[in-house]
């Protein structure tokens, strides 16, 4: 195996798909950067490199939500209306 240099590469990615393209450029503006930076983010995060969270939102939360009696017991509260508040 070589020893990792300073030298950057470059690549030429072909084909993207459409909604991959508007996805990355929407992310690039919303957070200031180029779009190489924010394609060079989100390919190192895909490969489970550390660094720089591309996302500040609640995204890596969405879907972990797991069924539980007691939550769902101490929630109901939050079901009932307070009709005096709307008044």
């Amino acid at each position: 195996m070589s020893k990792p240099s300073d030298k950057s590469i470059q690549y030429t990615i072909r084909r993207v798909p459409e909604q991959t393209d508007h996805i990355l450029r929407e992310k690039a503006a919303e957070y200031g950067m180029s779009l190489n930076e924010t394609a060079l983010k989100v390919l190192q995060r895909g490969l489970g490199q550390r660094g720089e969270v591309l996302h500040h939102d609640l995204d890596a939360y969405a879907g972990t939500w797991v069924q539980e009696d007691t939550v769902d017991e101490a929630l109901k509260g939050f079901e009932v209306i307070d009709e005096g508040m709307w008044s």
